[in-house]
This record gives structure tokens, C-alpha cells and sequence, in this order.
């Protein structure tokens, strides 16, 4: 579908792109204190003003929303295709051994926060844009990019691009993997608060983790105790096989335990640190609320000990993840997200969490219906075939437990920019893309379009 001009301008792009996604990776885009006009914080905002200049430069039209999130046009029919992405990203977390801001290159490679997710691919998408344009293309629909800032926190950013202007009914996300995704699982978030029990271990503190949505990758504890616990404590990683460390400060015993940081979505590629915790913390007798997180929680991530643990055909298992635990002055805070397959009863799943943790007041933050586009669909169809002619590579229909802004469409797909043999490094430490894969996104996406926009 693309013709070897489209091609040639894609290739002369690449230097461009790849300034471009430096200098967006190096502002680090978290979600900080609300201001006038930044409603995500300063760094938030900092990120929009750089995307909508650099869209300008590029030749485009852009719109802005208050802060929230800005949009890039190609084309004037009132028919157009959507794509969404978002500029914010999450917090940098532990891990790392280059600077996560940095945007280093390396053989080939552009490391740092938002690479992958979704600074990278949303360049993709503007870059298709532009060879469409450049390329002189006629169209009969036109394309709106419409760029984010709360994706990885609570799609307040959507809520008010809706509520300012009219959304396009058809279109994808460049923000999660190829083929496609035409399936998201529904979502269920909780807060769980309880009051600690000092009968048994007594934990000092315990502060881990930043955001519900990421499997955290480091946890300590401080504990009361002497040279038992540290023997314990080793006893117990040679025990397991895990990474556990014990040291004596001033303060108490430093409990260390050594995870793997991953999507909340994906448990299967990676290790809950507090999960760890919570066993470890079991082993050395800890009672109360933090024993019955523990026995509900632990290391599983698919639901079974809180009674939650169901799957179908279409999307699969249920998964779990602990992403916060707090434990001081006597006081307990955490967070469960889960990702449910299409065919859950929510209902039911939130009872039963309740019933499982007793002593634990259990409060439901977050439901998110499922997301299902056929696969027969002109939107599905199209952009299998524009992944099948550019990769050469089998192409199908795919369901996922993350969330993306597909779910603000009626029609609305994932679609890119991780490849099937790609490691899944969203929300991990040293987080990268390559750049001849983003180059090949562009032209998939470019292909995509053409077949969804022009005459």
C-alpha cells in the first residue's frame, strides 16, 4: 500500500525522528502537583508545550485543551480516524544503570522513561502523518493525533478532551504491541486500610511502591529484632532462592527484598518485590492484617487465594498485583489492580476480595469495563494487513490485560509498537527502543493509514 516515495521520505526522516524522541524523553514527564494551566504538574505541561511546537514545525495544525492534551490534523474531512497517545509517563522506579532521563543512544538504541511507552510510538504516528502529507497523497478521511498527559494515572486528560470537543468514533493507540489488540480486559482497582497488630513481628516501617499499575522491583522493611532475624532472613533466601538481604542499622533490622519491576498487566514476565515481602514477612511471624495479606496476596498474581481467579477463551486469566504497601504508626495501606477477563462478573469479584481479606476494610477505586472490537472489522482488518505487508509476519487479533486510550473510542484498537519477539520492558528499568523498529513502525503505520484514509 505504500509506494517507494512514501519509503524514501520515511527513511530520510530517521535522523529528525530520533532528535525529536531524545529531546522528548529528556523531560520527565511524571504526573507532579497540579498548576495554573498544568493540571498533571509542570513537567506534564513542559511536555505538551515541546510536542505541540515540534508538531508545529513539522507543518502541522495543532489543537490545545487546557493542559490536559493537545491534538495534530492531517486532512479536513469531518470523517476521520483517531490515533491517541500519551506523553506522560511513570515514575522511573529502581534498576537502572543509565541515567532514565537521559535518552542515551547505544548500538542502535535510544534508552529512557517513555521510549517504549509511548513517547517513541506517538512520534511513529506523526512521522506517518507527515510522509502521508509529504507524499501528496489525496485523502477521503483525515487523521487526528490526539496526544495525552494522564494515561498511566486516571484518564482525567480524556474526560476533558471529551468534554471539549467531539471524539472520532474509529481509530487506534499506538501503545502497546503489534499485531493487534482488538480485546482489553475489564479493570478493578482497590484500597485496602487496617490497623497493624504488634503482637507479633513489629514491623517500624515499610514504604514501597509509587503507582497501583506497576509490579514494584525493590521493598524494605525495617523491623524490630537482633541477630536472630538477620539468620532468619538468610535462612529464608536459601530457603527460596530469592534475593533477601538483612543488615543492622541504628534504627533496627533493614530487610531487603529484590524483585523484578514490570507492567501490572503482565506479572507473568516479572517478580512483585512486595509480594516478597509479605512472604518473607510470614516466615518471621508478623500476625494481624499484614498475616492476612500475606496468605490472600503473596506472590500470586492470579487471583486464586483471594478467590478471584477465573479466565475464558477470548482473554484469559484473571492477574493481580500489589503495587503499594505502606506500614507505619500502626497503620496499613495497599493496592490491588486487577485485570479480568471479558466474560467476569465484577460483582462478584469484588465480594469476594472482600471476604477474603477480613480485618482489612476493602474499598473498590476503580472499574473499567472490557473492550472488544471484531476482528472483521474494517479498522482490524486494515492494520493486520498493513503489519502483514511491511513485516512479513503472521498477523492476528490479540487481547491484553493493559488499558489503553483504544477503550475512549467505539471503535478503538491497539495496535504497535512492540514486536512479537520484542522484550516487554514498559514500565522496567532501562526501558529503550530501537530505532530501525520505530523507523518500521512508521512505515506500518503510515500503511495503515493510507489504507484507512486515502481516496
Amino acid at each position: 500500500m505504500c509506494n517507494q516515495k512514501i519509503y524514501d521520505l520515511i527513511d530520510s526522516y530517521r535522523d529528525q525522528y530520533v532528535s525529536m524522541l531524545r529531546r522528548w524523553v529528556q523531560v520527565p514527564s511524571v504526573k507532579g502537583e497540579a498548576e495554573d494551566g498544568a493540571p498533571f504538574g509542570r513537567d506534564v505541561r513542559r511536555m505538551l508545550d515541546m510536542a505541540m511546537v515540534d508538531a508545529e514545525t513539522l507543518g502541522f495544525m495543532t489543537g490545545a485543551y487546557d493542559g490536559y492534551a493537545c491534538d495534530i490534523r492531517l486532512g479536513d474531512s469531518d470523517d476521520e480516524i483517531a490515533v491517541l497517545g500519551h506523553l506522560d509517563v511513570v515514575p522511573a522506579g529502581d534498576g537502572w544503570n543509565r541515567p532514565p532521563f537521559g535518552a542515551e543512544m547505544d548500538n542502535g538504541r535510544v534508552y529512557g522513561r517513555g521510549t517504549g511507552d509511548d513517547k517513541g510510538p506517538s512520534l511513529c504516528a506523526l512521522f506517518a502523518m507527515k510522509a502521508i502529507r509529504d507524499a501528496g497523497i489525496p485523502l477521503r478521511r483525515s487523521v487526528r493525533l490526539i496526544l495525552g498527559c494522564d494515561e498511566e494515572s486516571g484518564w482525567e486528560d480524556m474526560d476533558w478532551y471529551t468534554a471539549h470537543t467531539d471524539m472520532p468514533a474509529m481509530g487506534f493507540s499506538p501503545d502497546a504491541s503489534f499485531p493487534v489488540i482488538n480485546t482489553e480486559k475489564s479493570m478493578l482497582g482497590f484500597e485496602l486500610r487496617a490497623d497493624t497488630d504488634d503482637t507479633g513481628l513489629k514491623i517500624l516501617r515499610l514504604e514501597t511502591g509509587e503507582r497501583t499499575n506497576v509490579i514494584p522491583g525493590e521493598c524494605e522493611a525495617l523491623l524490630a529484632g537482633g541477630d536472630d532475624l538477620i539468620a532468619k532472613v538468610a535462612a529464608y533466601a536459601v530457603k527460596t532462592g530469592l534475593p533477601y538481604t538483612a543488615e543492622k542499622t541504628d534504627g533496627g533490622i533493614l530487610v531487603h527484598a529484590a524483585g523484578i519491576p514490570g507492567h501490572s498487566a503482565y506479572p507473568q514476565s516479572a517478580r512483585n518485590a512486595i509480594g516478597m515481602m509479605l512472604n518473607l514477612l510470614k516466615e518471621l511471624g508478623v500476625t494481624g492484617p499484614v498475616r492476612t495479606l500475606a496468605d490472600a496476596v503473596g506472590i500470586e498474581y492470579n487471583g486464586a487465594s483471594l478467590g478471584c481467579a477465573c479466565s475464558d477463551d477470548v482473554s484469559g486469566a484473571l492477574t493481580c498485583n500489589i503495587g503499594i504497601l505502606r506500614i507505619k504508626d500502626g497503620h496499613l495501606f495497599a493496592t490491588l489492580d486487577y485485570r479480568c477477563p471479558i466474560t467476569s462478573d465484577l460483582d462478584a469479584l469484588q465480594k469476594a476480595t472482600a471476604d477474603h481479606l477480613p480485618g482489612i476494610r476493602v474499598t473498590c477505586t476503580k472499574v473499567t469495563p472490557p473492550h472488544h472490537v471484531p476482528a472483521d472489522s474494517e479498522l482490524v482488518t486494515a492494520l493486520l494487513s498493513a503489519y502483514h505487508e511491511e513485516t512479513g509476519l503472521d498477523a492476528y487479533p490479540m487481547s491484553t490485560g493493559g488499558g489503553t486510550y483504544a477503550k475512549v473510542l467505539k471503535q478503538g484498537v491497539a495496535f504497535g509498537a512492540g514486536f512479537p519477539d520484542d522484550v516487554d520492558l514498559a514500565h522496567q528499568a532501562n526501558e529503550y527502543v530501537e530505532i530501525d523498529k520505530m523507523i518500521l513502525t512508521i512505515k506500518i503505520y503510515a500503511n495503515a493509514l493510507i489504507r484507512l484514509i486515502a481516496e
